[in-house]
């Protein structure tokens, strides 16, 4: 009788990266078909018929070590030469495979999921810095190949080696990127959520001055405190109390893998990151007029205006940090920032790095000797709605419903619709990763922020067939 072979389902192939739950939608047995396309891909793309070098990371979920042994495993089957990054953070695993010229690199997380989840994303070395496999770069081939299954030779040479050093060498170029900064002794309260973020905070504050009150830094899959998901708020409530029973000076909140980071200020106030994108955009541009600075469709008012008064070009993308390290590629981008707090840097292969924009932060904080709200509310040209999602069946006719209502804006369709009018502007989208709507108005006069939400939100609702009521 033949052997009944279970495949992975297709649904787990994502916009930038591969997600399910263990271990009935990804395990250590879907992994071997899945480590097998992408190593063909990865050889196709690189157009190399001798073996390839491949980092390998993981996060601290339960899941992730048998899912690590069946990746490294076939990978070695495979002949490829395996690059053991041991629990890292998705920041660190990008700079290992930039920074040492590895072929490609596979990362097991599922990032800010539910603990029931993991996951896996991949990159791999170009000229001009990493290439994420996402919807636009391969995931599709990815997922036809294990569909159809994988012919490769199991060489059987590989061999594994363990990577030491690489987040001290992450720091150090971190460090040079800000230009070697001169920082105060603040008081930092950081909440790790139990996940990766710890590792390069903690590395962090070895190497500069600093006060760190750690909240939730022991690693542990299975995030007794709270989902490791700074987007959303309620995860923010403890941390946001503690910086104000602490008198500090700044809060920090990683998500799972470390690729996102959201600042709170001394008040306890959460920083809208697009703020953060335009104090970074303002340090960079001071020293290097001319350069291109990106940020992502949502919200633009206050980076777009200070790029162009400190002499910057700018360029709007799409919402996804796929898209956006794409985008990086093509443009040259010496920076990039995202509204739900992914940073991106040149000198990190156009991928993501927390460390810098710690130490961007502080450094500005030290030069100017005020509190970082006061920085932040003198560098704020707009207001934000924050976002406002909806489950609904006709999300392209609503979009085309407002195409119409607001056809006198000036409209972009780069991603949904966005339209710009003198002194404001919205956002509406669909979802990458969920069926849903996606609402972000932003104005340049806060008490007239209101008027216009609540506008958009009639004119939504008047079109919308929902699936379930708005959130």
């Amino acid at each position: 009788m033949s052997k009944v072979t279970i495949m992975p389902p297709e649904g787990i192939f994502k916009s930038y990266d591969i997600r399910g739950i263990y271990p009935h939608e990804l395990n250590e047995e879907f992994a071997v078909p899945i480590t097998k396309a992408i190593y063909k891909l990865l050889s196709e793309q690189l157009s190399k018929t001798e073996p390839l070098s491949i980092a390998v990371g993981r996060d601290m979920r339960l899941s992730s070590p048998v899912i690590f042994e069946s990746v490294t495993k076939t990978l070695m089957e495979l002949g490829a030469k395996v690059i053991d990054l041991g629990i890292a953070s998705t920041p660190t695993f990008y700079y290992a495979v930039f920074s040492k010229k590895y072929d490609g690199g596979i990362q097991i997380t599922a990032s800010h999921n539910p603990k029931e989840y993991n996951g896996i994303k991949i990159v791999r070395s170009s000229p001009t810095g990493l290439v994420k496999i996402g919807k636009n770069t391969g995931m599709e081939d990815i997922k036809r190949m294990v569909r159809e299954g994988v012919a490769l030779v199991a060489r059987g040479e590989g061999r594994i080696e363990k990577l030491e050093g690489i987040l001290e060498a992450e720091i150090q170029n971190a460090l040079k990127i800000v230009g070697y900064p001169e920082v105060k002794k603040y008081k930092i309260v950081a909440d790790a959520a139990n996940a990766l973020g710890a590792l390069y905070i903690n590395a962090l504050f070895k190497a500069i001055p600093g006060e760190l009150v750690k909240m939730n830094f022991e690693l542990d899959g299975t995030f007794p405190a709270h989902q490791a998901d700074p987007l959303q708020k309620e995860t923010l409530v403890d941390l946001q109390k503690r910086v104000k029973e602490e008198k500090a000076d700044l809060g920090l909140a990683p998500d799972g893998d470390g690729d996102r980071l959201f600042f709170i200020d001394e008040k306890g106030e959460i920083i809208p990151p697009s703020l953060i994108t335009a104090l970074v955009a303002k340090e960079l541009l001071t020293d290097k007029k001319g350069e291109t600075i990106l940020f992502d469709i949502r919200y633009i008012l206050t980076p777009k205006k200070i790029v162009e008064e400190y002499g910057g070009k700018y360029e709007v993308t799409r919402v996804g940090h796929a898209f956006i390290t794409e985008k990086m590629h093509q443009t040259g981008a010496i920076f990039a920032g995202e509204s739900s707090s992914h940073y991106f840097f040149r000198e990190t292969g156009n991928a993501e790095s927390q460390i810098p924009m710690i130490l961007f932060v502080l450094k500005v904080m030290t030069r100017e000797g005020k509190p970082i709200s006061e920085i932040i509310n003198n560098l704020r040209k707009s207001h934000e709605s924050g976002e406002t999602n909806y489950k609904v069946k006709n999300a392209l006719e609503i979009i085309e419903a407002l195409k119409e209502k607001y056809k006198y804006g000036d409209i972009s369709t780069l991603d949904g619709i966005a339209v710009t009018f003198e002194d404001w502007r919205f956002s509406v989208r669909t979802s990458n990763t969920e069926p849903l709507l996606r609402l972000n108005v932003e104005h340049i006069g806060k008490k007239d922020l209101e008027g216009r939400v609540n506008e958009l939100v009639s004119e939504i609702e008047k079109h919308a067939v929902f699936e379930n009521l708005p959130k």
